[in-house]
C-alpha cells in the first residue's frame, strides 16, 4: 500500500517580480543616467509602440488595396470596350441585309413576297 506524503505547495516557492521587474534588473544604466530603467513607463510606450506598428500596417494595407482597386478599373474599362465592340459587330450581323449575304452561298434566297396573315376558325381547335 502507497504512504500518505504531505504535498509540497506551489505557492510557496519565491515570487519573481515579473517581466518589468527582470527588465529594470538586467537593464539598469548605472552611471550614465544614475537612475534605473523606468519600468513604470514601459507598458505605455509598448502599448503606443504597438499602435504605431498597427498603424504602419492598416497605411500599407490601404494603399495596396487602393493599387488593386485602380488596376481592376482599368481592367473593366478594356473589358467595357471590348463587350461595347462584340455588342455591335453582332447587330451589325444580324441585319437582314448581312444574314441575306451570308447565306447565299449556302443556295438560301431572300424573299421578295410580303408575309401573308393566315386566319384559321376559332372551331378548327
Amino acid at each position: 500500500m502507497a504512504e500518505n506524503r504531505f504535498r509540497v505547495k506551489e505557492n510557496e516557492r519565491p515570487r519573481g517580480r515579473g517581466f518589468f521587474g527582470f527588465l529594470s534588473a538586467k537593464f539598469k544604466f548605472g552611471q550614465d543616467w544614475n537612475s534605473e530603467l523606468p519600468v513604470k513607463h514601459l507598458p505605455k510606450v509598448a502599448f503606443t509602440v504597438l499602435l504605431g506598428v498597427f498603424y504602419v500596417w492598416n497605411n500599407h494595407y490601404a494603399e495596396k488595396s487602393i493599387r488593386e482597386i485602380d488596376r481592376l478599373e482599368d481592367v473593366v474599362e478594356d473589358l467595357k470596350a471590348d463587350v461595347t465592340t462584340l455588342e455591335a459587330n453582332y447587330m451589325y450581323g444580324s441585319k437582314q441585309s448581312e444574314v441575306a449575304k451570308k447565306v447565299k452561298p449556302l443556295g438560301l434566297i431572300e424573299s421578295m413576297e410580303p408575309p401573308t396573315k393566315i386566319i384559321a376558325d376559332d372551331d378548327e381547335y
